[in-house]
């Protein structure tokens, strides 16, 4: 077994080039299975592990079809098309004959070319300065992060609905393990949903679907380590039992890491 919980946790065994097995981890179980983040972080571990795979991700998109149940699973991965400076590739995560997740994956191998962010990172304390927070001690997951909330915290017993969705908080791993792109793709999914903020209690809610882009190569990520991430989320539009919730991760240093867009069902 590794020694830290993560690593325990996104372990795959190959029975073939194609085709991993894992098993769903305590350390990282939510309100109904695994955290989504480590189900995505599953995904995109089994891709980046597979022997054809050339480059970083660039694209993650996961879609979660299916409740997963506390056991084995198997992933299975599909190379769809290689291009020059691209790879194109399909997984699914399984129990039995049910398909519990899908998704699909962009790798690419990143050139010199002209940058720019014209996202500016919000200005905030640092985490020195925030006093550390949480979620609710009954979410597994959320204890394996040194979250500290700069705003929009889950609303706790009698809170009143707020006017708005956003949640800025700065976090990292508690263990102090160094980020790299799978523990990035499970930090994509550290928001709760945010209609918990808007209605002020926490109601049925979970994600359908979530998309993680990477702005950066394993070079530039390597010279995150295992500091504070500053993490923004908000939602866009609620309507009909789903909103849309965007967010952006970006480094202590104004380094824009990641953003992602997911969709989620919520009962109100």
């Amino acid at each position: 077994m590794a020694e830290h919980p993560f690593d325990d946790a996104i372990h795959l065994d190959h029975a073939a080039p194609d085709l991993l097995h894992g098993k769903t981890s305590a350390d990282w179980a939510n309100m109904v299975g695994p955290f989504g983040g480590m189900t995505a972080a599953l995904l995109l571990r089994a891709v980046e592990s597979h022997p054809d795979r050339v480059g970083d991700p660039a694209a993650l998109t996961v879609n979660f079809t299916a409740p997963i149940a506390d056991g084995e699973f198997d992933i299975s991965t599909n190379l769809v098309r290689s291009n020059r400076t691209n790879q194109h590739w399909n997984a699914q995560l399984s129990q039995g004959e049910t398909i519990n997740t899908t998704a699909t994956a962009v790798f690419g191998l990143r050139r010199d070319t002209w940058s720019d962010s014209e996202l500016a990172p919000p200005t905030v304390p640092g985490p020195d300065a925030i006093e550390p927070g949480g979620l609710p001690d009954t979410i597994a997951w959320a204890r394996n992060y040194d979250m500290r909330f700069i705003d929009g915290a889950a609303p706790a017993e009698g809170a009143v609905p707020a006017a708005s969705s956003t949640t800025t908080l700065w976090a990292r791993d508690r263990r102090g393990r160094t980020v790299d792109f799978a523990a990035l793709t499970a930090l994509s999914d550290i928001f709760f949903p945010r209609v918990f903020l808007r209605r002020g209690t926490m109601s049925p809610a979970g994600t359908i679907s979530l998309t993680t882009y990477f702005h950066l190569d394993t070079t530039e990520l390597a010279a995150v380590g295992s500091d504070f991430l500053l993490c923004r989320a908000h939602a866009n539009r609620f309507s009909r039992g789903y909103f849309d919730q965007s967010a952006e991760i970006w480094s202590r240093t104004g380094e824009l890491l990641v953003t992602t867009h997911q969709l989620v069902y919520f009962k109100a």
